[in-house]
């Protein structure tokens, strides 16, 4: 969730971009940098590891001054975050410097590509291989946006890119590939302004572009042309933002709920972010303090959630008892402590919370301290109780999430459980490395996975107007998907006020089937995993009794086209990262269905984000 700033004009360049880093710091605190085209021609870099204050201090020590630079704070995905892996980047030849947020996906083919051909690499980031694609391209004396447009098409993956050179030092040039990496370009007079998030330039403008996807944009003083990834000019229309800071941090969204469903590219992308060795297929959790003696030594995980937390937990119990063989009991948390529980000092009580504050989670962590067990966390909020009272933890680094239903922190948490199961596994020797290595490398594509299932958000709005009217509703779902159904439903009751609930597809049967009749829609989940089959015969029961059904499918599955009444498709994913995707069409379709009942979508009535109290 990395922050960007750049700025072009007549006055001086550093302090600007450090204020708007200041304003973007929450997005990444691993390390931050700057590099400004001074007076003399040349390209300049400072950079240092750790919060924005460092690089601060750096620059008052080593002062930079020219008109013309970008900026970047960082949370790491590929390198450990020191200074050495800070952006921006700049290549063998000191004439350009790129700053990046995303993953380059095939970041390892292209880095091989580059050495074979004499580059010298100087950090161990994917970013890096963008600034040398480029040099390599504008090495055949091309202009600078046609290098950078030859260097994006290698690219794979989802990116915010922007990148400027001293052979053309007028001009900075931005890219959005995907649905990540937001690039907003503002306008001023004879000056402008690029971020990756309104608010950094808030205090400058509010004239505004955000970049759709495949939008290139080159910025001189005096404006901006765009154009696609192809070179083809594209015609723009300036927004105008309100400089209410709360509206300003909206973006280009209605809503901060739909904010934070699209972020979810970014989340995970940062979720994955510094945990992940690609080249040695290794989990890094460093902050859990876990050693392979105390892994082979736990006998059970409990893990204690509320609401959404714990759907999310119960996916995780899936994932750490088929990787790593471990038991794992999910719990309410306000349950918990009111059960006598059995807990011995091999026991793990791993707690979820957004907030890190929620009354009943904290007294379930409290009861299992006073038994003996080890505390482990995933917070999102850092610093918070249950972070500070943990043995270990695990940050879920999606950055603040203001919309009251959660969305960002359920999917990051599933990642997270999916890393330390791994991890787990790895450090008891329960998995192969061939094993290992398959599971490590199907990380990479959890982002451009989520970038696709968000790509068809018209389509899921489409199937929101057929169900506005609708009073009740029933959703399915077996194994690893069946908390998926859960919380499903529970994202429809809390901001559409629709009565729904979530079931275990098997126990349909078991009562639920009295209510299916045509007014009664029925949401089956049912991806491309090992249940799929059984998902089938649920939809089949449900179309004999006339109940309307959607279905959560993998693209291209004819036979649940062919059975349902609308299909939400999603990409063919590996079924123990499929929740993270097959929940983002149910997001999108209950934050629709609200909208189109005009309901408060961010305030729902009677709920908070953090409940405090029991």
């Amino acid at each position: 969730m990395c922050g960007i700033v750049g700025y072009i004009g007549p006055r001086d360049a550093t302090p600007i971009i450090l204020n708007g880093l200041k304003r973007l710091e929450y997005r990444g605190y691993d390390s931050a940098g700057i590099a400004v085209l001074e007076v003399d021609g040349q390209l300049r870099v400072r950079r240092d590891a750790g919060k924005l204050n460092r690089l601060v201090t750096l620059v008052d020590e080593q002062p930079l001054n020219g008109n013309l630079g970008i900026g970047h704070t960082r949370w790491a995905t590929h390198g450990e975050p020191n200074a050495r892996n800070a952006h921006p980047h700049m290549g063998a030849t000191g004439e350009v410097v790129v700053v990046h947020n995303g993953i380059v996906e095939n970041f390892l083919q292209l880095r091989e590509e580059l050495v074979a051909e004499g580059v010298e690499f100087k950090s161990d980031t994917d970013t890096e291989v963008i600034v040398h694609l480029v040099e390599k391209f504008l090495s055949t004396d091309v202009p600078l946006e046609q290098a950078a447009r030859s260097a994006f098409s290698h690219l794979k993956g989802h990116h915010g890119i922007v990148l400027i050179s001293s052979r053309e030092p007028d001009k900075i040039v931005a890219a959005r590939i995907g649905n990540a990496g937001g690039v907003v370009v503002g306008f001023g007079q004879e000056e402008m302004f690029i971020a990756s998030d309104m608010p950094a330039i808030l205090e400058h403008t509010r004239e505004v572009v955000f970049l759709e996807s495949r939008q290139m944009a080159v910025i001189t003083r005096g404006g901006m042309a765009l154009q696609d990834l192809d070179g083809k000019p594209l015609e723009y229309q300036t927004d105008i933002v309100s400089w209410d800071p709360v509206a300003a941090e909206k973006g280009e969204y209605r809503h901060f709920m739909q904010k934070e469903i699209h972020e979810q590219i970014r989340s995970l992308t940062d979720t994955i972010a510094g945990r992940v060795d690609f080249e040695e297929a290794r989990i890094l959790l460093p902050q859990l303090n876990l050693t392979a003696e105390f892994a082979k030594k736990i006998e059970k995980i409990y893990i204690i959630a509320c609401g959404t937390a714990a759907y999310a937990g119960m996916v995780g119990k899936v994932l750490i008892e088929k990787i790593a063989r471990i038991p794992v009991e999910v719990d309410i948390a306000s349950e918990f402590r009111y059960r006598d529980p059995i807990v011995t000092p091999n026991t793990v009580v791993l707690a979820i919370s957004q907030s890190g504050e929620t009354a009943d989670t904290l007294a379930a962590m409290a009861e299992g301290k006073a038994r003996g067990a080890t505390l482990w966390s995933i917070v999102n909020v850092v610093g918070s109780q249950a972070m500070r009272i943990s043995d270990g933890y695990i940050s879920m680094q999606t950055g603040p999430e203001i919309g009251v239903a959660s969305t960002k922190a359920y999917t990051a948490p599933l990642i997270d459980q999916y890393m330390l199961a791994i991890l787990l596994a790895d450090l008891r020797g329960t998995l192969s490395e061939s094993e290992r290595k398959a599971l490590v490398a199907d990380l990479a594509r959890v982002p451009d996975w989520a970038g696709q299932a968000l790509s068809r958000e018209a389509e899921v709005a489409k199937v929101a107007e057929s169900l506005k009217d609708i009073t009740h509703c029933l959703y399915l779902g077996r194994g690893i998907n069946m908390p998926t159904a859960y919380e499903g439903a529970l994202k429809l009751k809390e901001i559409s006020y629709i009565h729904a609930e979530g079931y275990p597809g098997g126990e349909m049967k078991h009562g639920p089937i009295a209510l299916f009749e045509e007014s009664m829609p029925v949401i089956v989940i049912a991806p491309r995993d090992p249940w799929v089959d059984k998902m089938i015969s649920q939809i089949e029961q449900s179309k004999a009794r006339r109940s309307p059904v959607v279905s959560v499918a993998t693209e291209g599955d004819d036979t649940i086209a062919s059975l349902s009444d609308h299909v939400l498709w999603v990409p063919d994913v590996p079924w123990m990262l499929s929740p993270a995707i097959t929940v983002i069409p149910l997001q999108l379709l209950a934050y629709h269905i609200a909208v189109l009942r005009g309901l408060d979508v961010d305030q729902p009535r009677n709920l908070a984000k953090s409940v405090t109290v029991e």
